[in-house]
């Protein structure tokens, strides 16, 4: 079903806000699309908005007070919305509304509605009751969440996300993933498969499969056999114009051969980010990540026996319960030993729920702090190496956005690098091959090799 307008009737306005992962992204924009036939277009600021929906994750620090924050700066807009006689829906969605639902519900009397995760298919009779009550939704329905959402997507664009796998069955001693996601959950490939050929004769080059662990796949295929990721990705591979496939985020544990074996594909790109969270066994173990350095760094070592141009990404966190010195060092080790393009580094802070908040030998903060400085600074120093090697090559560019500056467009690397040229909008969602001319710590810059179209510049 798709909204008409009727003569003389506006859309009403939907703003939604997204922190965290990729996976949220997906449900933002998958929010929109339940949204779009009850009359909701997007807009990009909160102001004049019928509606607003903070979609949240509680995986960084501060999760709550950040979400509380923005709920008083928008506040006075619904207040002034009312007053003037007109109504803003005002809906707290994601994780921290999954682990913290009744305390939003009790702190903030004006937000309308708070709905975890899994339940957001439900948005339009959410709505509706939200006219004459506030709502909370926080529960893990049996059916999946992807059986009842539309079949037609909203404009991705270029770069498109497909959500395959949700929930998580590791419950790493750190994470309140498995306690807001729920259990591991892996979709139909046949849904999978419509849902990738919808994208890309939308207009998409490029997707990106999205998953808590996304290489823990185990979909029902129309053979009747349990497909796993790699088995996945071969078939999306098939897509004719669909030009790159990336996915993420992936566990070392769930890193089969199958899966490595299908790195070879030209399509499937050369970056994959594998967090490790520490380089060290022991405390390895404390988190209940369940495997260990050697492990990791032998996926390594056979990803790049398949694919020598591949370059990673990680997670790591510093300052866990427990870390001496001696374990730190082995993370700096393992980074060494890797060589990263780039990292995620964080000091240790508690989650509420989770079997680490209660673990003794806290790390001092100056200790902590110390540690993450020298970790980042490491990883720094890979990142621009990685970057500067890229100068005199020839890359292909995925072109997805406009530029910072005036002419400037932007767009992704195979090795996923922002990429930023002088170059004209017609080059937009477009893979154009770009001499690399400088690498800094974060992106390149360089020059578009197309001399016929110079004269558009």
């Amino acid at each position: 079903m798709v909204y008409v307008p009727m003569s003389g009737t506006e859309p009403k306005k939907l703003f939604i806000k997204t922190w965290g992962c990729q996976m949220n992204v997906y449900d933002s924009h998958r929010m929109a699309d339940i949204l779009r036939p009850l009359g909701y277009a997007p807009s990009d600021t909160p102001e004049d908005a019928d509606m607003v929906i903070l979609n949240t994750c509680h995986i960084r620090e501060k999760a709550t007070d950040k979400v509380f924050s923005d709920l008083g700066r928008l506040r006075p807009l619904k207040e002034k919305k009312e007053k003037a006689g007109g109504k803003m829906l005002m809906a707290v969605a994601g994780c921290v509304a999954q682990a913290e639902g009744a305390f939003i519900m009790e702190r903030a009397p004006y937000v309308d509605m708070v709905f975890g995760p899994q339940t957001y298919q439900t948005l339009p009779e959410m709505i509706v009751k939200a006219t004459g009550e506030r709502v909370i939704n926080t529960d893990f329905p049996a059916e999946s969440k992807f059986d009842s959402l539309p079949a037609e997507h909203g404009a991705q664009g270029s770069s498109a996300f497909l959500s395959i796998q949700e929930g998580c069955d590791k419950f790493c001693t750190f994470c309140v993933v498995p306690y807001t996601r729920g259990a591991e959950y892996s979709r139909p490939a046949v849904q999978i498969l419509d849902e990738a050929r919808r994208l890309v004769e939308g207009g998409a080059l490029e997707i990106t499969l999205l998953g808590q662990n996304v290489n823990a796949f185990h979909g029902a295929g129309p053979d009747g056999q349990i497909w796993g990721l790699g088995r996945l990705i071969r078939e999306i591979d098939k897509n004719e114009g669909l030009e790159r496939i990336r996915y993420t985020t992936s566990h070392p544990r769930d890193m089969d051969e199958d899966l490595i074996q299908t790195h070879a594909l030209p399509k499937l790109m050369p970056f994959l980010h594998l967090p490790v969270q520490s380089g060290s066994d022991k405390i390895l173990a404390s988190m209940n990540r369940k495997h260990g350095r050697d492990l990791y760094l032998d996926i390594i070592e056979r990803l790049r026996a398949v694919r020598p141009d591949i370059a990673f990404s990680s997670d790591f966190i510093v300052g866990f319960p427990g870390e001496t010195e001696e374990d730190f060092e082995a993370t700096m080790d393992l980074v060494r030993r890797v060589g990263f393009a780039s990292a995620y580094s964080f000091k240790y802070s508690a989650r509420p729920g989770t079997p680490a908040a209660n673990m003794k030998g806290l790390v001092h903060d100056k200790i902590a702090s110390e540690r993450l400085a020298r970790l980042q600074a490491l990883i720094h120093a890979q990142q621009i190496d990685f970057n500067a090697r890229s100068r005199g090559l020839s890359l292909p560019v995925l072109f997805d956005r406009p530029g910072k500056r005036p002419g400037q467009i932007q767009g992704r690397s195979p090795w996923n690098q922002s990429v930023y040229v002088q170059g004209p909008a017609r080059l937009l969602h477009t893979i154009a091959d770009v001499r690399i001319a400088e690498g800094f710590e974060n992106s390149l810059t360089g020059d578009i090799e197309i001399l016929e179209m110079s004269a558009g510049f």
